[in-house]
């Protein structure tokens, strides 16, 4: 045989191997789609269910959920890093999700919907670890009937107005330990006041309050129904109370500037639904999906393209620039000294 002859057998050889390997590929098994999802979940129960009903109606995924406030959350992700329960973590303050990030709970996933994104900047993670589903700002509720009972005394406008006398053990303010609202509002002192005065002012701050509660939304409930004059909580669980729930309160921020949360979202690393977990994230990011807020009560602002929003009024505040990578990247040592040197998470309130 002659060279040629000789390279033409060759190529077509090697071409066979080539083909066999191919058709050998396509024969091996694939994973079978997941039928489930786990769901870590940390907005309010009538938003988790509403979204847990919509995934499954749209994709024919089960969907379990648990839910938890942020700072519970991440301690969950922590103690079973080496097993993983949960698939995708869905709400809570970013500044978590800096954290789990930083402790290495998430993996990346590169998302085709990121380009619904508003901000690619501020809403997404540089290394797409965690992105930002919704928007809430930091307010002030009061009760009316209290307030009509105490002539002269007016809602608090600014951070200094908590420390005035008439509110002496009249504040209810969820602990920094469990929820990100919390966490949000100590971070933003802290950037608002420098570390020195603010911590100062934060020992102030929580020598006023009546009881610390477990959930950042809870005080708002509590206060409606009497229990205190003033909560601090995201303004969209107070507008819930007062459209929804018809309590006497008023909404108030902070003349001085206010905090505000990115709600996040990331994988869990090492789940063992992953290509469940990526539909969610990608469904997370339409505008279909997040235009459903408000349907189940929740008016956290959208940060996807296309969505109109149902209080902007929410978003009109004196909003400072909030350092959500810094705020992360510090939690665990400021929510530790909270609890050390200020007040420890006992008793918190239901």
């Amino acid at each position: 045989m002659n060279r040629k002859g000789f390279s033409v057998v060759a190529l077509l050889l090697v071409l066979g191997m080539v083909m066999s390997g191919l058709v050998a590929c396509d024969l091996q098994p694939q994973p079978p789609e997941s039928k489930e999802l786990n769901v870590l979940m940390t907005p309010q129960e009538e938003w988790c269910q509403g979204m847990k009903q919509e995934f499954e109606a749209k994709y024919g995924i089960t969907v379990n959920y648990v839910r938890m406030s942020s700072g519970e959350s991440l301690a969950r992700l922590r103690a079973e890093k080496d097993n993983p329960q949960f698939d995708i973590w869905w709400g809570g303050p970013i500044d978590s999700f800096v954290a789990a990030k930083q402790e290495g709970l998430l993996e990346a996933y590169n998302s085709p919907n990121y380009v619904n994104l508003l901000d690619q900047t501020k809403y997404k993670d540089v290394d797409n670890q965690w992105v930002g589903i919704y928007v809430g700002t930091l307010g002030f509720c009061t009760n009316t009937d209290w307030l009509a009972a105490h002539p002269g005394t007016a809602a608090p406008e600014s951070w200094d107005d908590l420390l005035k006398p008439e509110f002496a053990k009249q504040i209810l303010v969820a602990h920094p330990s469990t929820s990100g609202t919390s966490y949000t509002a100590l971070a933003t002192i802290l950037q608002i006041r420098g570390q020195d005065a603010g911590w100062e002012y934060i020992k102030k701050y929580a020598a006023q309050m009546l009881q610390f509660t477990k959930s950042g939304a809870a005080p708002a409930k509590f206060v409606g129904q009497g229990e205190a004059a003033v909560g601090v909580v995201f303004s969209h669980d107070i507008v819930n109370e007062i459209d929804n729930n018809k309590l006497p309160l008023v909404l108030t921020f902070p003349k001085e500037g206010t905090g505000y949360e990115i709600g996040g979202m990331g994988i869990i690393k090492g789940g063992q639904h992953r290509d469940a977990a990526q539909k969610w994230f990608d469904w997370a990011l339409t505008a279909e999906a997040q235009a459903l807020g408000p349907k189940y009560k929740a008016y956290q602002a959208p940060t996807v393209k296309g969505v109109e929003l149902s209080h902007p009024e929410l978003l009109q505040v004196n909003l400072i620039d909030y350092n959500f990578q810094w705020a992360g990247e510090h939690k665990k040592e400021y929510v530790d000294k909270f609890t050390n040197e200020i007040v420890a998470a006992d008793a918190l309130k239901e």
